[in-house]
């Protein structure tokens, strides 16, 4: 799914998904029409920088500083790969 150009662009939650923390369950959620999909603290992290001005090598530079992991990108490669064959995600080539 993933080449250098991709890597290039900018990917944005779809309209109508949105991130959620839920203070009664003390859980973080990726929200959308049909559901909801629980998220861990690393995928919150990578999908609270898909806002349309970070591209993917900028969200994997800066995980990799924070977490003092110098090789994430594979994760955060699938990761974005998952979210995006659900529909969730979208690289706009344009934002940047």
């Amino acid at each position: 799914m993933f080449n250098s150009m991709i890597n290039h662009n900018c990917p944005r939650l779809v309209k109508g998904a949105r991130l959620f923390w839920d203070d009664v369950r003390q859980q973080k959620f990726l929200l959308f029409p049909e559901g909801a999909l629980v998220l861990n603290n690393t995928s919150w992290d990578i999908l609270q920088l898909c806002d349309g001005r970070h591209t993917v090598t900028d969200i994997v530079g800066i995980l990799s500083a924070e977490y003092s992991h110098p090789n994430i990108e594979p994760d955060v490669l699938k990761l974005l790969n998952k979210i995006t064959e659900r529909g969730f995600l979208y690289y706009d080539p344009s934002s940047i």
